[in-house]
């Protein structure tokens, strides 16, 4: 057996097991609350199970369209319409992809090459960076700091440049739920409007926004759209991370582009959840309501720590919550947040991992995708500390 010791060089040395990994196994064997990793520990609606399995006794269990089935594509198109007044052609603008990081990384892929520079702002989703640096390109950091996590438009025009083939932007944001507002587009488009740089909007919370704030998307400036992709998740919005779906949404020619690649390394997506899909959203009411039905889980998650000395800003959109601990204990993060998965049972995600220099503020992740017992036993536990 080969040892490949001196022909094998990593195209990511730097990148082992995820700290997602890591925090659901250990919650796994200490019999731990999780609320780590962001998935719902409840059922999706029967209604849209039931569409699935209709589609597939009812034959249709072979390959898709490369793009998506056109009665989703469609529905899509109109949904976008509906929300941010933006035309997207079903057949040349729109994408089903398998999730939201498949299609970030086919993004990226497709339109970054070495040495092109891509700015990502921290603490950031972990497949940003990876899915530059592994097509050559170079990531430059934006630091956002507690407690506002607002971006520092100054330090982005310092380092913007001719270099700059793609800036990512993530709202609803993860890990901090902080939400972009209208203003913070405005100065996006002044700063890009004589360049050619391409704006990837990672938007899989949009319909998760709380306290009757506004999800802004580039799709509703003239500027902005014409220069970006836009990510979404069916996962994150109906309760099914596991089925793997989402879609993107842009101008022809970067979808052009898009398409090129996703073709090789998907081809296509699920066809009967793809027509169940488009069923189940030809009601919006499907939708509409999410902000409503999680903003009720992060209420009953944050009441349970009332009496707790964890300090917070309430989330402004995704199914996350940071909690500050700098009142109980100054252990770094990383290690805290194993003494709380082994010592009172509840698994968090420490926000240093999401910075590309570990910037430690004391702040863990927690998601309150989960049923109200199990959001009530999780804040009677962080209460004792």
């Amino acid at each position: 057996m080969p040892t490949f010791q001196n022909s094998l060089t990593s195209k990511l040395p730097q990148v082992g097991t995820t700290i997602f990994s890591h925090m659901s196994l250990l919650a796994a064997e200490e019999g731990a609350i999780n609320l780590s990793q962001g998935f719902p520990n409840f059922s999706p609606d029967q209604k849209l199970i039931n569409g699935v399995s209709h589609y597939m006794q009812n034959g249709h269990n072979q390959y898709a369209p490369l793009a998506g089935v056109e009665p989703l594509r469609k529905v899509l198109s109109e949904k976008l319409h509906k929300l941010y007044g933006r035309s997207y052609d079903k057949d040349d603008e729109i994408t089903v992809t398998t999730g939201a990081t498949q299609a970030i990384y086919t993004a990226i892929s497709a339109l970054v090459k070495e040495e092109d520079e891509v700015i990502i702002f921290t603490p950031a989703y972990d497949c940003y960076a990876p899915a530059v640096s592994v097509n050559g390109g170079k990531p430059i950091y934006v630091q956002l700091k507690a407690p506002e996590y607002k971006i520092d438009w100054s330090e982005v025009e310092k380092v913007f440049n001719r270099k700059t083939k793609m800036i990512i932007i993530n709202t609803p944001h993860n890990p901090t739920g902080t939400i972009i507002g209208k203003e913070d587009l405005q100065k996006l488009e002044k700063l890009v409007r004589d360049s050619e740089t391409i704006i990837l909007s990672d938007e899989v919370y949009e319909h998760i926004v709380f306290d009757n704030k506004k999800h802004y998307s580039p799709a509703i400036s003239e500027e902005l759209s014409s220069r970006t992709l836009l990510v979404y998740s069916f996962g994150k919005t109906f309760h099914v991370t596991g089925w793997k779906m989402g879609f993107m949404a842009g101008p022809a020619e970067l979808m052009a582009e898009f398409r090129k690649v996703h073709q090789y390394n998907v081809y296509c997506c699920n066809t009967p959840i793809q027509y169940a899909l488009a069923d189940y959203l030809a009601e919006p009411a499907h939708y509409e309501k999410l902000g409503e039905f999680y903003q009720q889980k992060r209420d009953a998650f944050l009441s349970g720590l009332k009496n707790s000395r964890f300090t917070y800003t309430p989330s402004a959109g995704t199914y996350f919550q940071l909690l500050n601990y700098s009142e109980i204990t100054n252990t770094p993060d990383v290690e805290w947040v194993e003494k709380l998965t082994k010592q009172i049972k509840v698994a968090a995600i420490p926000v240093s991992v999401f910075y590309h220099q570990k910037l430690d503020e004391h702040m863990l992740r927690f998601c309150f995708a989960k049923d109200e017992d199990t959001l009530f036993e999780a804040g009677k536990r962080l209460s004792e500390l």
